[in-house]
């Protein structure tokens, strides 16, 4: 079984800075990508950011593109989303999930299909 933590969130006005993380541990074997969605209250949940196998390729949601950088340290199994210029709108529960996967250079950036999720954190940005 795999557990994925994600921490990191909390309350800020509009124009902060947050960072998470999300940390891998259990019987979590490579190869696998770990990546970032969120879900806002009535919404699906959606990509933030992803990273390909390789680390060669990123994809970023277009509200988001500018303004979060997502990075990764395998040595840790852990991911990281920088969150800087945060809006309102930016305000939902993100979640990192976790997909097996043996190609090096696609990017999964749909929900669907990833093995394990975290249990979420919460982000609450103040006008």
């Amino acid at each position: 079984q795999v557990q994925l933590v994600e921490s990191g969130g909390g309350l800020v006005q509009a124009g902060g800075s947050l960072s998470l993380s999300c940390a891998a541990s259990g019987r979590a074997f490579s190869p696998y990508v770990m990546n970032w969605f969120r879900q806002a209250p009535g919404k699906e949940r959606d990509l933030v950011a992803a990273i390909s196998l390789s680390g060669t390729y990123t994809a970023y949601a277009d509200s988001v593109k500018g303004r979060f950088t997502m990075s990764r340290d395998n040595a840790k199994k852990t991911v990281y989303l920088q969150m800087d210029r945060l809006k309102p709108e930016d305000t939902a529960v993100y979640y990192c999930g976790l997909k097996y996967t043996s190609r090096w250079e696609t990017v999964y950036d749909a929900p669907e299909g990833y093995n394990y999720w975290g249990q979420g954190t919460q982000v609450t940005v103040s006008s």
